[in-house]
């Protein structure tokens, strides 16, 4: 097995081989992914070198030291939290082959073609349409999906359909990587209370998918989705950051750069949220190396609904602080942006863009749910169209 040291010397190899300060950033990339070093849990071949998940931060510590580009989790965090485990745990070798290493370069982007109008908190209701075409064996895909981010600069998708309306609605959904350049694909924006169009809706009119792109068998797509959905609250919720990175440092910057603005009640609040947000640290530390195989449980979504609450109260301590001050927000301009940044420009944007929190990656409300039931095993809540054929539910 990989160990530490051998590592260490893979990685100086590396970038004995391949000079950070000489070296084009994405060959440099291409160059890790290919030694293995990209994540060292994954295969061979595949970007890693089936070494224990523990071991990446030996890898990225040296890479660091040294001044080593990296990709950004900001542009590229749906491939790389949500698409790639998914590709990895149901794709077939050539769909894992073709598709991880530029997905985690970053040359290409994706997006997560799940939630739909009528179909948000209850995913499993979607009415997205896949059929067979029997003649040459792709699948013909209609329909509505709404809330893609980064549809607009995205390169490819993870799309869930339903291929037979005769099931209940947790079954008779199938699982597609979807190509986003496709004639019937189109991107339209939506404007948040931000001002940005971060996210999309995004409609699919007579959209060719070949069977090769296919994850996990027909009829099972709600059990690949759930790899991705698992995945995605601890890519939210239990992103690694450094001590008070994230939402408290902005905050915490405010108190120690202007004096002028404390009182005795604020610094309460404040010390009580930088210790939460510090728990709130190190248990998704824990969290991400009880991870197996990529493969996170329900306490992912305990995680996320820790994130949306926390930097929703730490934006509002942030504009409190600033009194008046925080009020102000200088820039309505209606933007597309390449990335996801919950920390970026003032405090108006961080108080606005937090008030997502509690619905992106699953509604707070659905997340305490699976907490309840997953986690601390109490009684579900009773569902009386569990077991009724999804053609027959009322809508």
């Amino acid at each position: 097995m990989t160990d530490a040291a051998e590592l260490q010397e893979r990685t100086r190899a590396l970038l004995a081989a391949h000079p950070p300060a000489t070296t084009d950033r994405l060959d440099f990339l291409r160059a890790r992914f290919d030694a293995g070093l990209a994540w060292v849990h994954y295969p061979a071949g595949l970007g890693g070198l089936d070494a224990p998940r523990s071991l990446q931060a030996v890898v990225d510590a040296e890479l660091a030291a040294a001044g080593a580009p990296d990709n950004d989790p900001r542009r590229i965090g749906i491939g790389l939290g949500m698409a790639a485990p998914t590709l990895l745990a149901y794709g077939s070798d050539e769909v894992k082959s073709r598709f991880l290493r530029p997905l985690w370069t970053g040359e290409e982007v994706w997006c997560q073609l799940f939630s739909e109008p009528g179909a948000g908190s209850d995913l499993a209701a979607l009415g997205t349409r896949a059929v067979r075409d029997e003649a040459g064996g792709d699948w013909i895909v209609d329909g509505q999906k709404v809330w893609t981010s980064s549809a607009h600069t995205a390169r490819w998708a993870i799309l869930i359909a339903r291929t037979d309306p005769g099931q209940p609605k947790h079954r008779g959904i199938t699982y597609f990587v979807c190509d986003m350049t496709d004639p019937g694909v189109e991107v339209r924006p939506l404007r948040q209370i931000t001002g940005e169009a971060e996210f999309n809706e995004v409609f699919l009119t007579g959209v060719r998918i070949p069977d090769a792109h296919r994850l996990g068998e027909v009829g099972d797509g709600w059990r690949v989705a759930q790899t991705t959905l698992m995945n995605e609250r601890v890519s939210i919720g239990g992103a690694r950051i450094p001590r008070e990175g994230g939402m408290i440092g902005k905050a915490a910057a405010v108190w120690r750069d202007r004096p002028d603005l404390r009182t005795h009640a604020l610094h309460r609040r404040l010390l009580g949220l930088w210790v939460e947000a510090e728990v709130a640290r190190l248990t998704g530390e824990r969290l991400r190396q009880q991870l197996v195989a990529g493969q996170p449980g329900p306490e992912g979504s305990a995680m996320k609904l820790g994130f949306a609450r926390l930097n929703q109260a730490i934006s509002g301590l942030e504009v409190e602080l600033l009194a008046d001050e925080g009020l102000l927000y200088g820039d309505w301009t209606m933007v597309r942006p390449d990335l996801v940044d919950f920390t970026g420009r003032d405090a108006g944007y961080r108080y606005l863009r937090s008030k997502g929190n509690s619905i992106e990656g699953g509604t707070s409300e659905v997340l305490l749910n699976i907490v309840a039931e997953r986690v601390l095993g109490l009684p579900p809540e009773p569902r009386n169209d569990k077991d009724v054929p999804w053609k027959d539910l009322a809508r």
